[in-house]
């Protein structure tokens, strides 16, 4: 297309999960809903059109032992639109990755800066890794680094008791939170177990990744505060064989993380019908391939959460949440056109039609 093309997309433009239009156009990579005078050079898209996916709980720039080179993040991001997800929330990343701010062909990123972990409680190469007299002013540093987000591992295997424990005193997380909405940003972490939830939502963190650990005590409190949860099912799905390979040196971790396994679909779905915001998240990056946002909206359908509801995790509401526009009068023309209704069967966005970034069409 060329700068003063036109694209008409018509069929059924979904504005909402209840909000459907007929048509849209894109003028100067915008969306408009009139159609535009003495339009000549016009291409037409037809079927069901989305706004770009969300993943919410993606890491570009991080492979299985740390940070990985630009071309490899460049294939990361391309995985991604090709799937469909032009937005993504990059909950921890060891590279920098502003570059792809100038690629208008690449997904659009929201990140969290580099994760924060304790000493020897995480993957190696993937956090800072610090002492709790020093978490204030790491999380103060990636609150300005990032873009309006911070990520803490909340918990992770101590070898000493061979289990899963939280990393912080809550005087700690308590401060460092308060120190991110200070600067303007919201605080998540990578939360496994149940023990270190109370804790960070009771200092006022924003959301959870991963939660396996949520329990039915502690769902009113999460339901009170409004805080989040991306689940990240299809990351949680390897926990049976993580499970099996460290059975022999910590089986009661081992024990635990199969247990937060079997139970998975009923938290998740628990969590749901108390009010709780759920989010589409893969964890691709780091040991998981890209492009999993379908597998993951179909994993939120398979825990019981309604179709509209799982797709409006990845569009409408993700979009909201994180401050992005949809497909409103004036947006830019981040979309998806699919050939059937997504919210009839979400496995159809397996298999996007076309893809729609910035207003060009580049699938």
């Amino acid at each position: 297309m060329s700068d003063g093309a036109v694209l008409h997309v018509k069929g059924r433009v979904l504005a909402g999960p209840d909000d459907v239009r007929d048509e849209l156009w894109v003028v100067g990579g915008r969306v408009c809903y009139d159609r535009p005078a003495g339009a000549r050079d016009v291409t037409t898209v037809a079927g069901w059109a989305l706004p770009g996916l969300v993943d919410a709980h993606c890491h570009v720039g991080l492979g299985a032992e740390g940070p990985v080179d630009t071309d490899t993040a460049e294939k990361q991001a391309l995985t991604d639109r090709e799937t469909g997800t032009l937005l993504i929330r990059d909950a921890g990343s060891p590279s920098d990755t502003r570059w792809i701010d100038d690629r208008d062909d690449l997904p659009k990123i929201i990140r969290a800066g580099r994760h924060i972990a304790r000493t020897r409680r995480y993957l190696r190469n993937y956090a800072w890794e610090i002492e709790p007299e020093d978490l204030v002013a790491h999380v103060a540093r990636e609150a300005r680094r990032g873009d309006g987000w911070v990520k803490l591992v909340g918990d992770w295997i101590d070898r000493d008791l061979g289990d899963l424990s939280p990393c912080w005193p809550r005087e700690a997380v308590q401060a460092a939170i308060a120190e991110a909405h200070r600067l303007g940003a919201r605080v998540t972490a990578h939360c496994f177990a149940e023990n270190s939830l109370r804790d960070l939502v009771e200092a006022g963190i924003d959301c959870i990744e991963h939660a396996t650990g949520l329990t039915e005590d502690l769902i009113p409190l999460f339901a009170e505060r409004g805080v989040a949860i991306v689940p990240t099912l299809v990351n949680i799905a390897t926990f049976p064989r993580l499970a099996d390979g460290g059975e022999k040196k910590f089986p009661r971790w081992s024990a635990h993380m199969r247990r937060l396994h079997e139970r998975r679909y009923d938290t998740v779905r628990a969590a749901y019908d108390a009010g709780i915001p759920v989010f589409v998240g893969t964890d691709a990056g780091g040991t998981l391939p890209h492009g999993l946002v379908a597998e993951e909206v179909a994993e939120l359908v398979a825990a019981g959460i309604p179709p509209v509801d799982a797709l409006a995790a990845t569009s409408w509401a993700a979009r909201a949440w994180l401050g992005r526009p949809g497909l409103e009068e004036g947006a830019p023309a981040d979309l998806v056109v699919y050939e059937t209704d997504p919210r009839a069967d979400v496995r159809v966005l397996a298999a996007p039609r076309r893809v729609v970034l910035n207003g060009r069409v580049v699938e």
